[in-house]
């Protein structure tokens, strides 16, 4: 369902003048996470092979994430192996629904605690995604 926005217009009514003041809300819209997942490989736009432990020889791993309320924003897939980051994906957001993902290659010696951090613009964390490689 589509929200839309309020316009609110309060008028001053006395016995001299007419006032009135356009309240309408201008703040653009912030994204919200509908789904997300940490995949093998995307197929039709949709995660396949999905879960939180990854056998260490996986190759590469795949951040899907399902965006909803931000068309022509932006979004981060923030990669941390243990607490070290080591990647940052910028992603356009081309519409609400929106799914996009972005590709990690996970060296082979790289097993361990995983993360990836959804993240607006600004930098907030939208959604957090744990996952292991390697155990």
């Amino acid at each position: 369902m589509k929200a839309f926005p309020v316009v609110a217009v309060l008028c001053l009514v006395t016995a001299s003048a007419v006032a009135a003041q356009d309240t309408t809300a201008t703040a653009s819209a912030a994204p919200a996470v509908a789904a997300a997942a940490v995949a093998k490989s995307v197929v039709d736009r949709e995660p396949q092979d999905t879960g939180t432990v990854f056998p260490a020889d996986v190759g590469q791993l795949v951040c899907w994430t399902k965006v909803e309320g931000a068309g022509g924003a932006s979004i981060h897939h923030v990669w941390f192996h243990g607490d070290t980051q080591v990647g940052d994906a910028e992603l356009a957001v081309g519409g609400s629904p929106w799914r996009t993902w972005s590709r990690k290659t996970i060296p082979a010696d790289w097993t361990g605690p995983w993360h990836v951090e959804i993240r607006d613009a600004t930098g907030t964390v939208l959604k957090r995604l744990d996952f292991t490689v390697g155990q």
